[in-house]
């Protein structure tokens, strides 16, 4: 999985390229879904970002809105992955329904994931 913040106004680029890596980013437990980004780049809670996706298959990057609800800092404990946790938004519930799709089975799974 590769983020690389694209602008300074917080547009990223993600690519997920394997269910793993799909499984460590997804977090089911937020409301509308969301994805962990990881960045070293600073973000507050709240803010907004634009993200544009690279998931698996798909030929296109898909264009995604969120709001930052989790932040993992550099240096965090257990060697955590630093980067952002986004919200994403009730207009990508066609994206949540792909996402899903692709990990059916493996969303009540004990394995860790980048945010916990």
């Amino acid at each position: 999985m590769v983020a690389v913040p694209r602008l300074s106004h917080g547009i990223l680029s993600l690519t997920i390229k394997t269910k793993e890596e799909l499984y460590q980013a997804y977090l089911p437990y937020i409301s509308n879904g969301g994805l962990f980004i990881p960045t070293l780049r600073s973000y507050h809670l709240g803010e907004e970002v634009f993200m544009l996706l690279e998931l698996m298959e798909e030929g296109d990057k898909i264009p995604v809105t969120g709001k930052v609800v989790w932040v993992t800092p550099k240096g965090a404990q257990g060697g955590r992955t630093p980067g952002i946790g986004i919200q994403l938004s009730p207009d990508d519930s066609t994206l949540i329904n792909k996402i899903e799709t692709y990990l059916a089975g493996a969303l009540n799974s004990e394995r860790k994931t980048n945010a916990l």
